[in-house]
């Protein structure tokens, strides 16, 4: 079977490296699949889960807060502000962030930051949903 690597780096370290044979990536468009031998190319991406299968088939996720794609020479680098396994997502904490955000939305935000206020909220709102349903792939 074809393989490729993958490496998702963070400024915090290198979260993968490994050789898969598929990955699925949020872009900014959508989701985009890579294989093995995929052309060259840069990508934006978006918030959400990266799949990918490792060389024996089993499938993960890993959580990415948007960055870019390259794929060049049969590798997949992504760079990403932030970064996390779904093992290392604490399921509670995201809910919990989820709720609050869903409360500052709902309550009603505040005259002279309005604009700001609820960016930020729709902000959290997403990073926590997205982080719930990385790691409720992996499960």
């Amino acid at each position: 079977m074809a393989e490729m690597t993958l490496r998702v780096i963070t400024p915090d370290n290198i979260l993968i490296d490994e050789t898969v044979t598929s990955v699925r990536l949020p872009g900014i468009d959508g989701f985009m699949g890579v294989l093995p031998r995929h052309a060259h190319m840069i990508a934006a991406l978006d918030l959400g889960p990266l799949d990918y299968k490792d060389q024996h088939g089993v499938g993960h996720a890993v959580f990415v807060g948007g960055g870019f794609a390259e794929v060049s020479d049969n590798t997949v680098r992504v760079v990403a502000p932030v970064g996390e396994t779904a093992a290392d997502i604490d399921e509670d904490r995201a809910a919990e962030a989820e709720k609050r955000a869903r409360e500052r939305l709902d309550s009603g935000i505040s005259v002279g930051h309005a604009d700001v206020d609820t960016l930020r909220a729709q902000l959290a709102l997403r990073k926590a949903m997205m982080r719930l349903r990385t790691k409720r792939r992996s499960l």
